[in-house]
């Protein structure tokens, strides 16, 4: 009897393991998504929105030249209309596209609803 009730733990154990492997292995594909996830680290630009050539931009606060173009992430581009003409803090990630940074923004803070050509900083 007591070969029986070995055996039969002997065997649960078996396939109790047996089946625990494959969850194992799915809980680490799940895990290396946020490991990447980790790895991009979020930015943040301040300057001037403006609308060019039919799409947002965010312009230099000093200079009115345009620094990155901006691409809404979460919420609609036409979301940005409301800031055109304002100098903001926008936070997301900064991405290469050609001459100038392409920046996903995911939030963005007003710092003054209205934006002119600051003179530049002393010592600069």
């Amino acid at each position: 009897m007591q070969s029986v009730v070995l055996a039969l733990f002997t065997v649960l154990a078996v396939i109790v393991s047996a089946s625990a492997s494959p969850g194992q292995k799915k809980e680490q594909g799940v895990k290396q998504p946020a490991k990447q996830e980790q790895k991009e680290k979020a930015a943040s630009m301040t300057g001037c929105v403006d609308e060019q050539e039919g799409r947002y931009v965010l312009v230099d606060d000093h200079s009115l030249a345009r620094i990155a173009d901006l691409e809404a992430d979460g919420f609609p581009n036409e979301g940005f209309a409301k800031h055109v003409g304002h100098r903001v803090t926008v936070r997301g990630m900064s991405m290469t596209n050609g001459s100038r940074p392409l920046f996903k923004v995911r939030t963005v803070e007003t710092l003054s609803e209205t934006c002119a050509p600051q003179p530049a900083p002393p010592g600069k």
